[in-house]
């Protein structure tokens, strides 16, 4: 990778908060969760961000399904350079909610609304993220 790229990622990264959201293993499967909808979720996080300082991104699978639906919230701004905050069971109105707001109200920085603490969890399969493609909102 080039220079000029890797400078470029870098503050793309550290300047703005980064949502994934896991869709690949357990996470967005209709057998493990056949009530809930999958793609109204992430379009509603996608149009709820939508022209905040945010990239939205979508992960193969995190690795941690036993906590499907997964987002993981990595802060950007000041913030940036912070762990990231796990936040497993993403199946209701409330914590994707509070994700939202979080996200666009402090950049996932400082502590998260009760709905979203609820739901926070320590990765245990090493933490890696794999984008499959990123929306940033404007």
């Amino acid at each position: 990778m080039s220079r000029r790229l890797e400078r470029w990622r870098g503050r793309l990264v550290a300047d703005r908060p980064e949502v994934v959201v896991c869709r690949g293993g357990d996470c967005g499967s209709r057998r493990k969760h056949p009530g809930f909808d999958h793609a109204a979720q992430l379009e509603r996080i996608r149009d709820e961000l939508r022209g905040a300082p945010v990239t939205v991104s979508i992960s193969k699978c995190l690795d941690e399904c036993e906590h499907a639906n997964v987002v993981v919230v990595t802060p950007g701004g000041p913030a940036a350079g912070t762990a990231p905050v796990w936040v497993g069971s993403v199946l209701d109105d409330a914590t994707t909610d509070g994700i939202i707001e979080w996200v666009r109200s402090t950049g996932g920085f400082g502590d998260p609304p009760e709905a979203v603490q609820a739901h926070r969890f320590v990765a245990t399969h090493g933490g890696r993220i794999r984008r499959t493609g990123a929306v940033r909102s404007r």
